[in-house]
């Protein structure tokens, strides 16, 4: 069965939402349904709920049809996890597990469970961008995500080079996953109302990197350092972590610029900068 409006779940418990922990609860059954169905669930799919928070997802997710094959509902408030044991029907399909998501080993879980995983979640917005890089890191663990972020963080991730808002987690996602924006949600589908849009966004894996590199963990880190200082050149930013004489020949050998700012170069850019300074 669905869930219980979430306000009067938390009043029946005594509980209001966290400003400290950015809580914001979903109450609009509407938004609920269209998530459930971009998930487009199987009956054999496991589902990692991220922050289930009081269950309305949950709920919505066991009371589906066809329902997943295992619902693991992901939260770390204790609070929040009383509410849900106490309300959440007991049933083979739903496993409460007290865990911070930030440190949610998806690839573990994915392997554990013998295949790949759907993420579902109201992301917190402290918490976006790690979660978002361990479910892009987590590779063909995870077969999708749909996941409920701020408006102005979801179009970082689908920015294209050039733009302003374009840098690291756009480059990190949109190398190893393809993403974009469903829909928005209005402040008013929550509780309380929270002062800006969300959208929500689907991710699923590429079949390989959009811009396969030599070393990985080289990528990662010429990509945030470039943008560490993102008014700065290109030579400037990278100077400190790579030296002068290194970047000179990798500069040469990718075909770029040295004056030129991290927010213009593509991930194919990146990527062939990044394999230059591993031989440089």
């Amino acid at each position: 069965r669905g869930m219980d409006d979430p306000r009067r779940l938390l009043a029946k418990h005594d509980l209001d939402a966290k400003k400290s922990w950015g809580q914001n609860f979903l109450v609009d059954r509407g938004v609920l349904d269209r998530i459930v169905r971009a998930a487009a669930l199987g009956a054999d799919d496991v589902v990692v709920e991220i922050g289930a928070g009081t269950g309305a997802l949950t709920g919505a997710l066991a009371a589906a049809a066809p329902a997943p094959r295992r619902i693991i509902a992901v939260e770390r408030d204790p609070d929040m996890l009383r509410v849900l044991r106490a309300e959440l029907a007991p049933t083979t399909a739903v496993e409460i597990r007290a865990a911070d998501a930030a440190e949610l080993a998806t690839a573990a879980d994915g392997a554990a469970v013998g295949r790949p995983l759907v993420v579902l979640g109201n992301l917190p917005y402290q918490i976006g961008s790690v979660i978002l890089l361990a479910l892009a890191r987590a590779g063909a663990a995870v077969a999708r995500a749909v996941v409920m972020v701020q408006k102005e963080f979801a179009q970082r991730v689908v920015a294209p080079a050039g733009s302003k808002i374009y840098g690291r987690l756009s480059v990190m996602i949109q190398q190893r996953m393809s993403a974009r924006i469903l829909f928005h949600v209005g402040s008013g589908a929550f509780y309380p109302r929270p002062k800006v849009t969300s959208s929500v966004m689907r991710l699923e894996p590429l079949a390989s990197p959009l811009a396969p590199v030599t070393d990985e963990r080289l990528f990662e880190r010429v990509v945030k350092e470039a943008f560490g200082t993102r008014r700065k050149m290109l030579r400037r930013a990278l100077e400190p972590g790579f030296g002068a004489a290194a970047l000179t020949r990798a500069f040469a050998l990718a075909g770029i610029e040295g004056t030129r700012r991290a927010e213009e170069l593509t991930v194919g850019d990146f990527a062939r900068l990044s394999d230059a300074l591993g031989e440089a």
